[in-house]
């Protein structure tokens, strides 16, 4: 029986794409998705795709801790 997870890191980033706007890879630890602040997660602007979230709507960014 084998780990599909064997050798890898608890809580390491998925790797997924970068878009501008984004702090971090997604799934990496200390961070969150929020609304893109350019597009207001409507994912475009002036009606092409928003160049900050790629069209996705959020950005990934850090969390603040304290």
């Amino acid at each position: 029986m084998s780990d599909a997870n064997a050798g890898k890191a608890q809580g390491a980033p998925s790797g997924g794409p970068l878009n501008p706007g984004d702090d971090a890879p997604p799934g990496t630890p200390g961070t969150g998705e929020n609304v893109c602040p350019a597009c207001q997660g409507s994912g475009k602007r002036a009606g092409a795709e928003c160049p900050t979230c790629g069209g996705t709507g959020i950005v990934i960014e850090g969390i603040a801790g304290g």
